[in-house]
């Protein structure tokens, strides 16, 4: 048995559980803690508690009769705070759509090589799109922060999502291409030409909206890149019609 004891005090009321004296719990175990768990079962019982120890939240957790704290507090204790910056949301989206392509491609044999990556530009526009609209407000105080158009029209912020949706929908069916090409060309030109500028000629710090408000993700070689795809697929599709 390891030596490594931590006391957890977390509210298990009726049928509410504290999801983060869950994650306490287990963050606990995995560093090779045994837990003594104490539940806090009552709203007045949750209450003294807090009262007595001074804290405004549950759950607690004490290690060698020391208070560490809430979640963040114990990540912290253990060097795994949240980091800054991150692309694991821009890693885990394009990964999946490149899969959804893989996916369409051995359920339709036919699909040339082309065509998958063509499968896997528009879906990745698809949900992109969708981690834009989920929240269009935040999204566009974020995009505002470095896009050069928006910055001019502020109902650009509002509009991109719809128009990168509707001309990834369009290449995946093929239907509408004429409208969806042309429009998917203008939106990728003027990101890449507002990324490129903020990024790389101002030297600015700052988060990308690719994946929605409030992201993480750096403005970046990777927003430059998400940019290019849209464009070269849009110059494809109309080099198509042609």
């Amino acid at each position: 048995m390891s030596g490594k004891k931590a006391v957890v005090y977390r509210m298990v009321i009726g049928r509410h559980i504290c999801p983060y004296g869950l994650k306490v719990i287990d963050l606990l175990k995995s560093q090779g803690y045994s837990v003594e768990d104490h539940h806090l079962t009552t709203r007045e019982e949750t209450d003294t508690f807090k009262e007595t120890h001074g804290v405004k939240t549950t759950p607690q957790t004490f290690i060698d009769d020391k208070r560490v704290g809430g979640y963040d507090d114990l990540k912290k204790y253990f060097g795994k705070a949240h980091e800054g910056t991150t692309y694991k949301p821009i890693i885990a989206i394009f990964s999946t759509t490149f899969l959804m392509a893989l996916s369409a491609a051995w359920a339709m044999p036919e699909l040339t090589f082309t065509k998958v990556i063509m499968l896997f530009i528009a879906f990745s526009m698809c949900v992109l799109a969708i981690q834009k609209l989920k929240d269009l407000e935040a999204f566009s105080l974020q995009f505002l922060g470095y896009d050069l158009l928006a910055q001019k029209w502020v109902k650009y912020a509002y509009i991109y999502p719809f128009v990168e949706m509707f001309a990834g929908v369009s290449m995946i069916s093929g239907f509408l291409i004429v409208i969806s090409a042309p429009a998917a060309l203008l939106i990728g030109t003027i990101g890449a030409v507002s990324v490129f500028k903020a990024v790389y000629i101002d030297k600015r710090e700052l988060k990308c909206a690719c994946v929605g408000g409030n992201s993480n993700v750096p403005l970046g070689f990777i927003s430059l890149t998400e940019n290019l795809m849209m464009m070269g697929m849009a110059l494809w599709m109309l080099f198509s019609l042609a």
